[in-house]
């Protein structure tokens, strides 16, 4: 009885010599936030780096980042899958391949639209576009945490392709976007929409041709040792945005949740040039490891990019909520182009 009051006595000594709060309060669990994409090397693997430690600054341990390139937590369809059902917190990816998730993710791979990286930054951080762009997906679960810059669109074929006709009859994988794949049935090619793991066994195995891709995926998968032409069509430019579970976000104390945000948009402001940069060099790594960059004629280039926008423009107007989604960038982007 003795050694039971001896041993309470200490004890309440004990906890009230702790620090004010100690006792009670029980130590904040910490969070883990998987980011996943299917690329390495190249922008969207840059931004994740540069979010990770954005949020590091912010929070600490709080929230530990984990980043999965390269596909490590499956192919482009299951990760979508995965961020949307909360497996996977975050997913980095073009817009291209969340049309399935959502149709409005169509207005940002219009041909066109974007006509130099500037033209995405400039749209992504008006201000007032960009509180529009990070809650639209909420209907969904998700939330945009990030969007970049991400390259110019080209195609990698097996063969020296230098018009559009030479694209007549080629197995040419797309992303899951009708904003590429219409554009190749256009020019009388088989768009074949895969994830990116499976189309270097499909080209070594005859069963694609080429594929739509932009610049930085070529070197960073040493595409060079497959094939060695591209034909640099440049009709649209890449957006990639990451893309968070809500609920998980939700799920967050106020202060992670704010931290997420400010990373996102600094990660996007510290990597945008390091984007543009990548694509450049990109270019030259190809050349120099005997890649061939073909190019149409003028004349063709202009017929082609004056096609794919006239279909643009039919396909969208389809879907009311897509179509006004469209309007509101292409009206955006040429008031920032005119300043």
């Amino acid at each position: 009885m003795l050694s039971s009051i001896l041993k309470a006595a200490a004890f309440g000594t004990a906890l009230a010599l702790l620090p004010m709060g100690m006792a009670t309060t029980p130590a904040a669990a910490q969070a883990t936030m998987k980011l996943a994409s299917a690329t390495i090397n190249d922008v969207q693997h840059e931004w994740q780096k540069v979010f990770a430690e954005e949020l590091d600054k912010r929070v600490g341990n709080a929230v530990k980042t984990e980043i999965y390139p390269a596909s490590q937590l499956g192919s482009i369809p299951r990760m979508a899958e995965g961020v949307l059902l909360g497996t996977i917190e975050a997913f980095t990816t073009p817009t291209s391949f969340m049309t399935n998730v959502d149709p409005r993710f169509q207005a940002f791979d219009a041909p066109g639209l974007f006509k130099t990286p500037q033209d995405v930054d400039n749209a992504i951080h008006d201000p007032e576009y960009r509180a529009h762009l990070e809650e639209m997906f909420l209907d969904k679960g998700l939330r945009v945490i990030g969007a970049i810059y991400n390259s110019p669109t080209v195609v990698f074929t097996m063969k020296p392709v230098t018009t559009l006709e030479g694209l007549k009859g080629l197995k040419i994988r797309t992303f899951a976007s009708p904003l590429q794949i219409k554009p190749m049935e256009l020019v009388g090619a088989t768009p074949l929409p895969l994830a990116l793991t499976e189309v270097i066994p499909q080209l070594e195995s005859g069963g694609l041709d080429g594929m739509l891709v932009g610049m930085p995926i070529l070197t960073a998968f040493k595409y060079y040792d497959i094939g060695k032409n591209i034909t640099d069509l440049r009709f649209a430019e890449i957006v990639s945005v990451t893309v968070v579970n809500e609920d998980w976000f939700q799920s967050q104390g106020e202060d992670v949740r704010k931290a997420i945000v400010e990373a996102g948009r600094a990660a996007e402001t510290s990597v945008f040039k390091w984007g543009v940069d990548n694509v450049r060099k990109t270019y030259q790594v190809w050349a120099d490891n005997g890649g061939v960059i073909n190019e149409l004629s003028p004349e063709e280039q202009a017929k082609m990019e004056a096609e794919f926008h006239e279909l643009a423009d039919t396909l969208l107007a389809t879907d009311p909520a897509v179509k006004a989604e469209y309007e509101r960038l292409q009206a955006l982007v040429a008031s920032k182009a005119a300043q």
